[in-house]
């Protein structure tokens, strides 16, 4: 039990100094956004209880929100993935036998990981990005701006996987 509080303490620690240090720093053409620390949220075991989930993205959201200046908005997102975490699994898994508890790109399918990160990212993105703006005056600048960003994001969480994350 301490051997895993510890891995997943030291992988909230990496995530947010990766974002923070590194990632904030990339935007190509105000566009892309890389946001590699909802990884934690998605890596997080499915048998973790929903309140712990939810506790846990807000202290990630709020320290990435203490880091980049931002007043909340990485707070709301990353609460309401963790919070929408369970429906997203629900659907795309098809019984209950083919979810791993823990839900890496190791102990499932590639195409599994894919749709369950491809989703959770672009609700967190949405989120994200028009809280940000807070308008939908320029709604298709915004939701290309979250495509991309999507696309991105997705890329580097499953490149993290093959690379670091080998659970």
């Amino acid at each position: 039990m301490i051997r895993i509080i510890i891995k997943y303490a030291v992988m909230f620690i990496s995530l947010v100094l990766i974002q923070v240090l590194l990632l904030n720093q990339v935007q190509f053409s105000g566009f892309v956004n890389p946001y590699m620390y909802i990884l934690f949220i998605l890596l997080l075991p499915l048998n973790t209880p929903r309140f712990a989930v939810l506790m846990l993205a807000f202290l990630l959201g709020i320290t990435i929100d203490i880091f980049s200046n931002t007043l909340g908005i990485h707070s709301a997102a990353t609460v309401f993935i963790a919070f929408i975490r369970p429906l997203i699994i629900r659907i795309i898994s098809d019984r209950e036998e083919d979810r791993s508890d823990y839900p890496g790109l190791k102990q499932n399918k590639l195409r599994w990981f894919l749709y369950y990160a491809f989703l959770m990212v672009v609700f967190h993105h949405i989120v994200l990005f028009y809280l940000e703006i807070f308008t939908f005056s320029n709604f298709l600048g915004t939701l290309f701006r979250i495509l991309l960003s999507t696309l991105f994001s997705v890329f580097v969480i499953v490149l993290s996987q093959f690379i670091i994350f080998r659970e």
